[in-house]
């Protein structure tokens, strides 16, 4: 699914390669998503808001989003496990399952960081990538929510995956009043508030699961206390 390939250059780091590579991702967009238009739309405003000359600029605004709090981190295991001592058997099992397809994660980044993820998606079975996804719908689904409310156009992203997973209709764990606090206590009251589970049973074609996804479906079904 080429759409998740150009879904995740969106989501990462801008760089020089990236803003070269926007007009192929538009035009991506277009042809994979024409039958979504306000989706393509919301992506088009990503994409000509990283089509802006002062590259720093934009860096900048990435790092002070994605990488100064947890509320909106795109490591997802952040959202499940926290530090807890879950959460390195959790990124094994993710690495396993990506060798599994083999798929190579990237050395200097963790396995469960969403841009790879969606660079690994785009290369398998499309009705595995979705089922994968819609496992993860609970955690996009926030990440949409509290983008949203920074008023950033990154929202089209989150906003995109679930459409493609055709989970658009999944609510986000109800928020706390002070939503944007980063710590865990405040993060673990967000969960707290609903039943989030993982799987097969969350799938709505309820089409027996995602096969070799197994290890991921248990990482993410057994998050630990923090």
């Amino acid at each position: 699914m080429r759409i998740l390939k150009a879904l995740s250059a969106l989501l990462d780091y801008p760089t020089a390669d990236l803003q070269a590579a926007l007009p192929e991702i538009r035009a991506i967009i277009e042809i994979d998503l024409k039958s979504s238009p306000k989706v393509a739309g919301a992506l088009g405003n990503l994409v000509a808001e990283l089509e802006a000359p002062d590259l720093m600029a934009l860096q900048e605004r990435f790092t002070s989003l994605f990488d100064r709090g947890r509320s909106v981190a795109l490591h997802l295991y952040e959202h499940v496990h926290g530090d807890s001592r879950d959460r390195g058997p959790a990124m094994v099992a993710l690495a396993e399952l990506y060798r599994s397809h083999g798929f190579e994660p990237h050395p200097r980044e963790l396995p469960d960081y969403l841009p790879m993820l969606l660079e690994f998606l785009s290369q398998i079975d499309p009705q595995e990538a979705c089922c994968i996804l819609r496992d993860a719908a609970p955690i996009l689904a926030l990440l949409r929510d509290r983008l949203e409310k920074r008023h950033s156009a990154y929202v089209a992203v989150p906003a995109a995956l679930l459409a493609i997973a055709e989970a658009g209709a999944v609510m986000a764990p109800a928020r706390p009043a002070d939503e944007d606090d980063d710590s865990f206590e405040a993060l673990d009251r967000a969960w707290e508030e609903a039943a989030v589970t993982f799987g097969p049973e969350n799938d709505p074609s309820r089409n027996g699961g995602c096969g070799k996804a197994s290890a991921w479906k248990q990482a993410m079904n057994n998050p630990s206390p923090r």
